[in-house]
């Protein structure tokens, strides 16, 4: 059974701006029945050009209802610019997290407020950017790509939880493990579940892992880490830049750091954190 926030709960009981706008200047569709999920969003302008309406009908589950209805409240009163901006970690973030197994609710979100303003500016979208992986989600291997990359998936479950690529009857999971491997270049630090590493194979391990996997991706937002010391399964690192300072610190090295070093090197590993 999964965890939910309170917020999602709330969002899923209680989901704001339920319906649809008859006028509206953006219109945006995503997923289909036939995958188990369907958002379509609805949003309307005011003579400032800022979003002053925005509704949203769906068929899926309590993450997908509530990132829907996170996601018209988060809008509301933006430019379309600004709009633009949120992604669907935004998304999560506002509903207090979601399950990992259910992120493809809020990228479902961000897609459809993609496709909503293309509408309003009578932009043509490609149906499928690159070429189809997932025949049963439709899911392409630019999509699982970007998805590897924005959000630092390595193991063909988490892209599932993301895209859904790999959900259905899994004649693709051989190439998403591809995708997964050129993207992250795993071939150069990958799990040892099966090998007993000397101490000196491990910490060199643990620095090949932050620094092609992890630094990379703290960089992306202005961040860095470093390797204090490692002592048996315990691995002390820093933040640096604006990680040291971020209030999100905390799940960064939970839910990122420590799941990659336990995922590419030990499933033993614990991090902890020194500060200044």
């Amino acid at each position: 059974m999964w965890e939910y926030t309170d917020k999602v709960k709330d969002h899923f009981l209680n989901p704001r701006n339920v319906g649809v706008i008859k006028d509206a200047d953006g219109v945006g569709e995503v997923g289909s029945l036939a995958c188990g999920d369907a958002l379509t969003l609805y949003f309307k302008l005011d003579e400032k050009g800022r979003i002053a309406e925005a509704r949203f009908q769906t068929f899926g589950c309590a993450s997908a209802i509530a990132s829907s209805s996170a996601l018209t409240e988060m809008i509301k009163g933006k430019t379309l610019e600004e709009a633009q901006q949120i992604t669907n970690d935004d998304i999560a973030s506002f509903l207090g997290g979601l399950p990992k197994e259910k992120m493809h609710c809020s990228v479902m979100g961000f897609d459809a407020l993609k496709k909503a303003i293309a509408n309003y500016r009578g932009e043509k979208l490609p149906v499928h950017e690159g070429t189809i992986v997932c025949e049963c989600f439709d899911v392409s291997d630019l999509e699982i790509k970007k998805a590897v990359q924005d959000h630092h998936l390595a193991t063909i479950e988490e892209v599932t939880n993301f895209t859904k690529a790999g959900g259905g009857c899994g004649k693709c999971h051989e190439k998403i493990q591809e995708i997964i491997n050129e993207t992250l270049l795993l071939h150069k630090v990958g799990p040892h579940k099966t090998k007993k590493l000397s101490n000196i194979q491990k910490i060199k391990l643990i620095e090949q892992t932050l620094e092609d996997v992890i630094r990379p991706a703290l960089k992306k937002d202005h961040g860095d880490i470093e390797l204090v010391d490692v002592s048996g399964n315990i691995v002390t690192v820093k933040l640096l830049g604006t990680c040291a300072l971020c209030s999100k610190s905390p799940v960064t090295l939970k839910n990122f750091v420590e799941s990659k070093l336990k995922e590419l090197v030990s499933h033993d590993i614990l991090l902890e954190e020194v500060k200044e």
